[in-house]
């Protein structure tokens, strides 16, 4: 399982996530991967450029101060659709009902309910606000929250990059012209369908594994 903030060339150097059967399957998961990948160019390209400035990285394999600590965590309806079915029908093992019991426990001033043991559950598909954050300087101090304590190293959202990912995204609201995709990237009429992940009934979704656990062939 992928450590939140793993640091490394396959960080440095993304790749676009592909679930062949799956985007056969859903029509939206290949838009999104698309923007995922995107997105996660823009945040390669914005660490290197800093790092030549010889700033340094604060975030490295293993820390999850930041899921810990924000309790504004944005994720949009696309990226909630994607993370019930990451975990739905993709996460197995002992985690998978470790996060059911998490999902049917969770309180709205807890950490990230996706958070366990410093790992994240749903890294491959983690919203595109998680992708951004990043940190440069002196590792976060327990329960800090940079972007407040000390936004000038944190890095800058990607928003060239983010503006893309939208727009291959806005299908899935209906929005299908290219034209009116552009207005709306434009008068980010879109962030209006932003949620905060600490608010979602998570409940329904440990619900929603079960019965996908016991309809499962076999």
């Amino acid at each position: 399982m992928a450590h939140t903030k793993e640091i490394n060339s396959s960080y440095l150097k993304p790749t676009r996530l592909s679930f062949p059967d799956d985007e056969k399957v859903y029509d939206w998961l290949s838009h999104l991967l698309d923007a995922y990948y995107i997105v996660d160019k823009g945040v390669a390209g914005a660490i290197k450029r800093e790092t030549k400035k010889h700033r340094k990285l604060a975030c490295n394999k293993g820390c999850s101060s930041c899921c810990k600590t924000h309790q504004t965590i944005p994720v949009y309806p696309l990226e909630l659709v994607a993370i019930s079915w990451y975990v739905t029908e993709k996460l197995s093992g002992p985690e998978r009902q470790s996060l059911k019991n998490q999902l049917r426990s969770y309180k709205t001033d807890d950490p990230c309910p996706f958070l366990q043991d410093g790992v994240c559950m749903i890294h491959p598909v983690r919203p595109i606000s998680c992708r951004q954050f990043t940190v440069f300087g002196k590792p976060c101090a327990d329960n800090e929250d940079p972007y407040y304590t000390r936004l000038k190293d944190v890095l800058p959202p990607v928003k060239k990059h983010v503006d893309q990912a939208f727009f291959i995204m806005l299908p899935f609201y209906g929005v299908n012209e290219e034209t009116e995709r552009r207005k709306v990237i434009q008068n980010g009429s879109v962030h209006q369908l932003v949620k905060l992940i600490q608010t979602c009934n998570w409940k329904t979704l440990a619900d929603r594994m079960d019965d996908f656990d016991k309809n499962k062939p076999g």
